[in-house]
């Protein structure tokens, strides 16, 4: 046998502890409850004192040996269950104490087998082998850790950098490990009529039903059998690290159409990037989500783009508020428009000579809305985009998302934010909600789980807008599905119908980002397919299939 192996019986069964320098294993072998383990038995090492030859308290790093040796016995006193001797051995002993108690007693772990590996400087990665053990059920846990061997300051000695994570990598401060029955049940997920939503199914919505599960999983009628979690200082499931018995999902009714849903897409199939979403103008409820990659990320409700023009709808319900613009009045469509020390221009420099505010919106006119930024203050636009559209609130839809920004901004910066560019930032769900809160008059914030489910607050502007903006407002989308940018993509579509188009200037991309969003009844939808062209030629057909699917 080696020097550096050496034999050491606990309770009973002999076990192998080898130096740091190789692969070593220190076995706990206790009972199932874990308040009976038997301590390390065998040599130890001279516990360390933390002073020199002349009894100076020592500073500085520690040595290579005294990492070795600190870790060495940290590692075999917590198997052996030894939890004051491990807690000692750290620089924070009452919370070391309370966390490895913990790890037992609600955690689980009866039995523990530690496998470190060569010091890495201080640091001393580790694996670790749990036998866990509830009521009967068992299962074992593999995973990898590292713990930090540092000076105490004030004795002097090596001693273990005390953090959750030298128990398990997924730890944070005021985290625990908890095994019972108590955990979050896995879902079944449903649309508005019953029929099953897997992400088998509709790979694209993976990320959306994961995070339901565990948002509303325990709201069910099922049962999360035997769990090993990471829980919050609440009891809240962080993690599920084990499952220790079969669980039986319980069904959660969502507010997706399977219908709606497919068409979504199939319309986005294809693309190399592309997203889009689809609402119920009437109730805010989210009809369908989707993505193209299906399993990249999440633009459809996270992303954080500049919408381009069809922000215009926004700034149009502004510029009627404030009776700036009317949709039969004449209104100015230059070549050129200069703000805040900057030029502006209309695609391929167009004019309108003697329009109307009408026909500026239909074919989306930048200079239109240009020339009206001298008359507005700064914060202007964001206000509306708040308190009329619910921008830039705190949604609680049901899922994660990012609810659009309309920042204060001054100068050119401002111009170009009437515009859709500037500092402005959408996605698809907030622009399908911006043409929702046209089609119904006033704001619902969408949602893809009902309220009711949890009680949460949802979202409320602070005002709908004025009878007279909302039905000149709605007849500018229609007439641009009729007869501007929007009636390409919707062309002989029945229905009550209105949209608007937008391509947003991107830095060093050749093509814009093509927008478009529309209403058809009660249906809105947006969508956005990056560096693409125009919005009517590329977001336009995407949109009009789901309104298509949902109508």
């Amino acid at each position: 046998m080696r020097d550096s192996q050496k034999m050491a019986v606990i309770g009973g069964v002999a076990a192998a502890v080898v130096g740091l320098t190789g692969v070593g294993v220190y076995a706990l072998v206790g009972s199932d409850g874990g308040e009976g383990e038997e301590k390390t038995k065998g040599s130890v090492a001279a516990p360390d004192d933390g002073k020199g030859p002349d009894g100076e308290i020592k500073k500085g790093p520690p040595s290579s040996a005294e990492i070795r040796t600190t870790a060495k016995d940290f590692l075999a006193a917590w198997a052996s269950g030894d939890i004051k001797k491990a807690a000692r051995l750290t620089d924070d002993r009452a919370q070391a104490a309370k966390e490895l108690k913990g790890l037992r007693t609600q955690g689980r772990f009866a039995k523990v087998l530690t496998s470190p590996r060569s010091a890495q400087g201080p640091k001393v990665p580790y694996a670790v082998t749990a036998q866990i053990s509830y009521k009967g059920k068992k299962a074992k846990l593999d995973y990898g850790s590292s713990l930090e061997v540092v000076r105490d300051k004030k004795t002097g000695r090596a001693v273990v950098d005390w953090k959750p994570s030298v128990l398990h990598p997924k730890l944070k401060d005021g985290q625990s490990v908890k095994t019972d029955e108590s955990g979050t049940p896995p879902i079944k997920a449903v649309d508005r009529s019953g029929a099953a939503l897997s992400k088998a199914d509709h790979p694209t919505l993976g990320a959306v039903l994961d995070d339901l599960g565990r948002r509303y999983g325990d709201k069910t009628d099922g049962s999360s059998g035997v769990q090993t979690r990471i829980v919050d200082a609440k009891g809240k499931n962080q993690g599920t690290l084990r499952q220790l018995s079969k669980p039986t999902p319980g069904e959660l009714k969502t507010t997706l159409d399977k219908k709606a849903q497919t068409a979504a897409e199939n319309a986005v199939k294809g693309k190399s990037k592309a997203s889009v979403v689809a609402v119920k103008p009437s109730t805010g409820e989210i009809l369908a989500v989707a993505n193209s990659p299906a399993t990249g990320f999440n633009s459809a409700l996270r992303g954080s783009l500049a919408p381009g023009s069809t922000m215009k709808v926004v700034t149009s319900a502004m510029l009627l508020d404030k009776g700036l613009a009317s949709p039969g009045k004449a209104h100015p469509c230059p070549k050129y428009e200069t703000y805040g020390g900057w030029k502006f221009q209309n695609l391929d420099k167009f004019e309108i000579k003697n329009g109307t505010f009408a026909q500026s919106f239909a074919r989306s006119c930048n200079t239109a809305f240009i020339s009206q930024a001298k008359k507005l203050k700064d914060d202007d636009l964001t206000k509306e985009a708040r308190d009329v559209f619910g921008i830039g609130l705190d949604w609680k839809t049901g899922t994660g998302t990012f609810d659009g920004s309309v920042p204060v901004q001054s100068d050119a910066q401002m111009a170009s934010s009437l515009i859709g560019q500037g500092g402005v930032r959408m996605n698809p769900l907030t622009m399908a909600s911006v043409a929702a809160t046209v089609q119904n008059g006033s704001f619902k914030q969408p949602v893809i789980v009902p309220a009711s489910l949890d009680k949460r607050s949802l979202a409320k502007a602070a005002r709908s807008m004025k009878p007279g903006v909302a039905k000149d407002l709605k007849s500018l989308m229609k007439l641009t599905a009729k007869s501007g940018t929007a009636a390409k993509a919707l062309n002989g579509l029945s229905g009550d119908v209105g949209g608007k188009t937008g391509s947003a200037e991107v830095d060093g991309q050749k093509k814009p980002n093509a927008w478009f969003t529309a209403f058809r009844g009660d249906v809105a939808s947006a969508a956005v397919v990056p560096a693409s062209g125009h919005g009517g030629d590329n977001a336009g057909p995407v949109v009009r299939k789901v309104l298509e699917a949902a109508g």
